[in-house]
């Protein structure tokens, strides 16, 4: 990438941030680091291109389906060149949700457990599968109709951030705030889901949820 874009700066989960300039390219190798060392067929690559610090590029590779999604701001989102949108249901209790437990961080658990077991009991499934930047980029698409996820870093989401926004939906911190990138808290789906999602969290946001 900086043999290709050498005045650019990257943020990469391997090498943290190298460079200062307006257009800053946000890298995950691998995301699903630990489905892959598993053989389980559930990781991707995950690229994003910020300028002035508006996010205008994306794309999440998934090599097992060879699954390409790829979105530019104001021109839509992509799945292997065909044009994806966000779902259309309406009602939380007919939709999938997707999320992914903490595994780094621990300090939001019990509050993450009270909004798992809500969402839960108001929605039709949740999933798991393990790579954040595949579950955006499935919420995109339309497998998933929301998501959500705490003390995530910007190379998981940066990439299905914008897909999720040029497919139609929504993505904002727990709080419903514009954040998400630096607080690492996310909640995105659809514009019902999205909403209905938003106010199952409501009530059991802590301090440092909020933002």
């Amino acid at each position: 990438m900086q043999q290709a874009y050498p005045s650019h700066a990257i943020l990469a989960e391997e090498s943290g941030a190298q460079g200062d300039s307006e257009y800053v390219w946000i890298i995950d190798p691998l995301d699903g680091t630990t489905n892959f060392l598993h053989g389980f067929p559930q990781y991707a690559v995950s690229i994003a291109l910020l300028h002035n610090g508006v996010l205008t590029q994306a794309v999440i590779y998934d090599p097992t389906k060879n699954d390409l999604f790829t979105a530019t701001r104001g021109r839509g989102a992509f799945l292997n060149d065909k044009r994806i949108r966000v779902s259309k249901r309406k009602e939380m209790t007919d939709s999938l949700i997707g999320t992914g437990f903490p595994y780094t961080r621990f300090e939001h658990l019990d509050a993450y457990m009270n909004i798992l077991r809500d969402v839960m009991q108001k929605s039709s499934g949740l999933r798991r599968p393990g790579s954040a930047a595949l579950d955006l980029a499935w919420t995109a698409a339309g497998r998933y109709d929301g998501f959500f996820e705490t003390a995530l870093k910007p190379w998981d989401i940066a990439a299905g951030c914008l897909l999720i926004t040029e497919a139609g939906g929504i993505v904002t911190d727990l709080a419903g705030n514009q954040n998400f990138l630096e607080s690492g808290h996310i909640c995105a789906g659809n514009p019902h889901i999205h909403e209905q999602l938003l106010q199952t969290i409501a009530p059991h946001l802590t301090d440092g949820l909020k933002g």
